[in-house]
C-alpha cells in the first residue's frame, strides 16, 4: 500500500520475523531481506528508516508468502529520487525471478521505464493497453523545438504540417504529424537555429488518450485518470 502500519520501535529484522511467524509457511527472513535490498539496515529501528526504506520493508513483508502476483498501490508516493530508484531496482530484480508485479502509479515515467505492459484507465474503462512503445505510438506526431528570437505565434500560425505551436520566450515548440515539413519551413523561411526533433513521450500519449481532444467514447478529461503497469 501507499502507507501501512509499521511498529516504529521494532527493528527491520524484528518486523519481518514477527510477520513471518503469522504465516503457516514463509520464505526465509534472510532471503526476503536480501530480495528487498534491506539487509544492510536490518538492525535499524523502523522509526529511523526513511520513507523509501520503509516502503522496501513493506515490500519485504509482501514477499514472505512468496506470492505469484504482487499488487502495489502507488508504492513510491512521497519518495525522493534515490529512494524511488532503489525501490524499483529491487522490484525489477524480484520480477526477473518470474513473479508478476502489478502496480498503479501517477508517475508516468515509472510506467515508461519499468513496466513491460501499460494499461491506461479512465473512469474504470481501459483506453490503451500495450508496451510503452505501443502506447507512445498511439500519440501520433513529434515535437520540433527551435530557438527563434522575436518569434510570435501569429508569425508561426501557418507552419505547414503543424498541429499546434507554443512560444516560450525565444523557444518555439511545434507539435506536428509531419515534422519534416515543419523543420524544412523553420530552416528555410525563418531564422530558427538549434533545431531538435523528438518523438512524443508517455505523457503526451497519456494526454492524447485521456484528454479533451481524445476520440469520442475514449475519454473526455484527464481528471481522475490513473496509470497501471506490470512487470
Amino acid at each position: 500500500m501507499q502507507t501501512g502500519g509499521l511498529l516504529k520501535d521494532l527493528t527491520v529484522r524484528e518486523t519481518v520475523e514477527y510477520t513471518a511467524s503469522l504465516f503457516a509457511r514463509s520464505q526465509p527472513v534472510g532471503e526476503v531481506l536480501s530480495g528487498a535490498g534491506i539487509t544492510e539496515i536490518a538492525d535499524r529501528r523502523v522509526g529511523k528508516c526513511s520513507g523509501g526504506e520503509q516502503q522496501r520493508l513493506r515490500f519485504a513483508l509482501a514477499l514472505l508468502s512468496d506470492p505469484e502476483l504482487l499488487v502495489l498501490d502507488e508504492p513510491t508516493t512521497g519518495m525522493d529520487v534515490e529512494g524511488r530508484r532503489s525501490f524499483w531496482s529491487a522490484i525489477r530484480k524480484d520480477a526477473e525471478q518470474g513473479r508478476t508485479v502489478l502496480f498503479a502509479t501517477h508517475y508516468l515515467e515509472e510506467a515508461d521505464a519499468y513496466a513491460d505492459r501499460i494499461v491506461l484507465l479512465r473512469q474504470g474503462r481501459i483506453v490503451a493497453d500495450g508496451t510503452a512503445a505501443e502506447i507512445k505510438a498511439m500519440a501520433a506526431g513529434r515535437t520540433v523545438r527551435a530557438t527563434l528570437a522575436g518569434a510570435g505565434e501569429a508569425l508561426l500560425a501557418d507552419i505547414p504540417g503543424a498541429d499546434s505551436v507554443e512560444v516560450r520566450g525565444g523557444t518555439v515548440l511545434v507539435h506536428a504529424r509531419d515534422s519534416d515539413a515543419v523543420a524544412r519551413y523553420l530552416l528555410t523561411q525563418t531564422d530558427a537555429k538549434d533545431l531538435e526533433i523528438t518523438a512524443r513521450g508517455i505523457e503526451d500519449a497519456f494526454l492524447a488518450l485521456t484528454g479533451d481532444t481524445a476520440e469520442p467514447g475514449t475519454a473526455t478529461t484527464a481528471s481522475g485518470t490513473a496509470t497501471s503497469g506490470a512487470f
